[in-house]
């Protein structure tokens, strides 16, 4: 599968910002959770506000969840997705956000185990300005508050077999 890197202006939440302005929107997206044989798990800093988080994105027309999580990763560091397992979605109004930029998103987002990829990691990106593998018990700070629950709900569907609706 091809994968390509879009904008922020270009893409379906930048457009659709523009021309709603300050309005409560909807962000459907995907993150990934990719471990390597260490066990160790891949974090981004993210170059809009430093946090450490895993790479995640917006979802745009045309495009599945599951592309969507493998553009996001591909954006982010580099790595092609092969095979990935979807493990969790966030969604409801616990799941509503104001970003650092003052826009409020409801969120519904779909978490993937990626299970296998290819490539050379990118350690910086258009998006990033670090990245690597990091031992569980040894994660950068700042620590996007995302990566302690993801790594919860991905411990719970690997526990129990079942899909977590976070």
């Amino acid at each position: 599968m091809g994968v390509t890197s879009i904008g922020w202006t270009e893409s379906y939440h930048g457009r659709l910002r523009a021309a709603v302005g300050a309005a409560v929107l909807l962000f459907v997206g995907a993150r990934g959770v990719l471990r390597d044989e260490a066990g160790r798990i891949l974090l981004i800093q993210r170059s809009d506000n430093g946090y450490w988080a895993l790479p995640a994105g917006a979802m745009e027309i045309g495009e599945s969840i599951a592309e969507c999580a493998a553009r996001e990763v591909f954006e982010e560091t580099g790595l092609v997705v092969r095979e990935a397992t979807p493990f969790v979605q966030y969604t409801g109004a616990k799941h509503i956000h104001t970003d650092m930029y003052g826009n409020t998103y409801q969120l519904h987002v779909t978490g993937f185990r990626v299970d296998s990829w290819s490539g050379e990691l990118l350690r910086e990106t258009d998006e990033t300005t670090d990245a690597g593998f990091f031992p569980p018990d040894a994660l950068p700070e700042p620590l996007s508050h995302s990566v302690p629950t993801a790594r919860a709900d991905l411990a719970a569907f690997e526990r129990t077999g079942r899909f977590v609706l976070g």
